[in-house]
């Protein structure tokens, strides 16, 4: 027994000499990676030693405190091109050789959230909190659509409609860049090259987004200026 008290103090002090010893960024990085996994080990060593009333509540903590963390994680790309669309409430990332959608939010009741973590009733009462932005909500209905078929006939109102277009005039270099990821020094041919690529996924006709086909559009023509 004296043998895991001496290794917890060990485990303790050295957690706290390399959290003092690096750049507050960096301790802060490695204190949200490593510390719920802290937790959830001296709980483990305090349940296996008899004395699960400290041990139990310390590794509900860790559990919660990492699926907190890895909640309000950025995106990550999975392999290869992403494009990234924003509006006031979601921040959208398509993988170019999936076609796989996913979304983090940016503001509202579940601010820092994936989509992809989400049940579908959750996803529906964030349907009805975008209301008040059309983009944020065609880009929810774009999730929707793709990982939940069916949705509308649960939500009364039905889909937002959305049946305009971007207006290039109102879109950056750098935004045209990120939505075909591509660099900001990308050739003509590397841009259409994407735009095909992205516009084949998300064209209205193939089951897309009517808005992300809008977007991609859009920054089309402000990158080539066609």
């Amino acid at each position: 027994m004296t043998y895991y008290v001496i290794l917890l103090i060990c485990l303790f002090f050295t957690l706290l000499y390399l959290i003092l010893t690096q750049p507050a960024q960096k301790s802060a990085a490695f204190l949200m990676n490593v510390g719920p996994f802290a937790l959830i080990g001296i709980g483990a060593v305090l349940t296996l030693t008899r004395r699960g009333a400290f041990g139990l509540p310390l590794i509900f903590i860790g559990v919660t405190w990492w699926r907190r963390t890895r909640a309000m994680s950025p995106i990550a790309p999975a392999g290869g091109k992403t494009s990234t669309v924003r509006s006031l409430f979601l921040e959208m990332e398509l993988d170019h050789d999936t076609g796989e959608l996913d979304g983090r939010i940016l503001s509202g009741t579940r601010e820092g959230s994936r989509l992809s973590l989400l049940s579908e009733d959750e996803l529906l009462s964030l349907h009805q909190e975008f209301n008040s932005d059309p983009d944020s909500l065609a880009l929810l209905e774009s999730f929707l659509e793709r990982n939940h078929p069916g949705w509308q006939e649960r939500v009364k109102s039905g889909a937002s409609g959305w049946s305009g277009s971007a207006d290039p005039a109102e879109m950056s270099r750098e935004e045209a860049c990120e939505i075909l990821g591509v660099s900001q020094d990308a050739s003509r041919e590397e841009i259409i090259e994407a735009w095909r690529r992205l516009i084949k996924r998300m064209h209205p006709d193939s089951g897309g987004s009517a808005f992300l086909a809008a977007k991609i559009n859009a920054a089309k023509t402000v990158l080539l200026g066609d």
